[in-house]
């Protein structure tokens, strides 16, 4: 709290300081959807519609998106709502899996050819969560250019955007690069930093469905907390510090994560990420992930999340990259693994 309200400016800190516990606007302060429209090119404040946090975000659009006997195809693994809210509302869901093999690229040919005239939206979160992987510019262009076409919904969960490793692969967000179709959720959490404050967002251009997602918010949150909204408007005009503190701390634990994958080679494999502050690394056969997963964090306290938890069959962990003490994770986490499989192998 200290640290942000030190990058408030005059405006931001008068308001914080007379600020009244009252209800705020449905739709969000003003100010802030004015700051969050700044993220993108062609998005005005009048486009923007403020959450309590992505996750309603997401349930409020699938819910008023989705139609018994349409269809979805969501990017997958991935984070439940993004597929299990549309099937609540009775859509068809199509899973467009990420495969290991391919450095859980898109493939957006095969994806492509999974629409149906049914289709009603893709669904995609770049960079992804649990892989850090992020489309190609081209793959990109292609997939916009595709739902476009079509006028098919391009739902782009861009919760992980500005924590590209290198900021040269950072995409054109979903509702500039979709024009007319492309709808982006945005969140104050995972790149900013600042999940407390529950304060989340959609961004499209096509007003008549964001009226609808106002509508239906009135039977949920109705507004979000004044407290929130007014620290979020001081995070987002200090965007530059704020987002350059959650790279600093990913871009200096990526390479001890990658020091003691090569140090356990028999151990672990991983697709070395591209973006956002989680990778994917897949555990040794005879080691099952949810025991693994399960026996480190009652032996060392050490926290990773078993691919089960996405639905995922294959035998991977997600592991985090943006704590500042992951430095004493890993040495919790290797030492549970020397006494789980012994010292690491000669030489490396």
């Amino acid at each position: 709290m200290a640290e942000l309200l030190a990058l408030a400016d005059p405006e931001t800190r008068t308001l914080w300081d007379e600020l009244r516990l009252g209800y705020t606007e449905s739709t969000g302060h003003p100010l802030l959807r004015r700051e969050i429209a700044t993220l993108y090119e062609r998005v005005t404040p009048e486009e923007v519609l403020v959450f309590a946090g992505a996750e309603e975000a997401i349930f409020c659009l699938a819910t008023v998106l989705f139609e018994p006997g349409d269809h979805a195809v969501v990017v997958w693994p991935s984070y439940q709502s993004l597929h299990e809210v549309a099937r609540a509302a009775g859509a068809e869901v199509s899973l467009h899996e990420l495969r290991e093999a391919d450095g859980w690229a898109l493939d957006v040919d095969r994806l492509v050819e999974s629409f149906r005239p049914t289709t009603k939206a893709v669904v995609v979160n770049a960079p992804h969560n649990p892989t850090g992987g992020l489309p190609t510019t081209a793959e990109w262009r292609s997939l916009c250019d595709a739902c476009v076409e079509r006028g098919i919904h391009l739902v782009a969960d861009e919760v992980y955007r500005y924590l590209e490793f290198d900021e040269a692969d950072r995409l054109v967000a979903g509702v500039d690069a979709a024009a007319g179709v492309g709808i982006s959720i945005g969140v104050m959490s995972k790149s900013f930093g600042l999940a407390g404050l529950r304060i989340g967002w959609l961004a499209t251009t096509d007003r008549a469905l964001l009226a609808r997602c106002a509508a239906f918010k009135d039977y949920t949150t109705i507004c979000a907390s004044s407290p929130s909204e007014i620290l979020a408007i001081v995070a987002l005009r200090a965007r530059h510090q704020v987002l350059a503190r959650s790279r600093s701390i990913v871009m200096a634990n990526l390479p001890l994560v990658e020091d003691f994958f090569a140090r356990w080679p028999d151990m672990f494999s991983w697709v070395r990420p591209r973006g956002g502050s989680i990778g994917f690394p897949r555990l040794r056969p005879d080691l099952p992930a949810d025991r693994f997963a399960a026996e480190l964090v009652a032996a060392e306290g050490v926290l990773l999340l078993p691919g089960s938890t996405f639905g995922h069959p294959g035998n991977h962990v997600r592991i985090g990259l943006g704590r500042l003490d992951l430095p004493i994770a890993l040495a919790g986490l290797e030492r549970f693994v020397e006494r789980t499989v012994g010292p690491p192998r000669a030489g490396i």
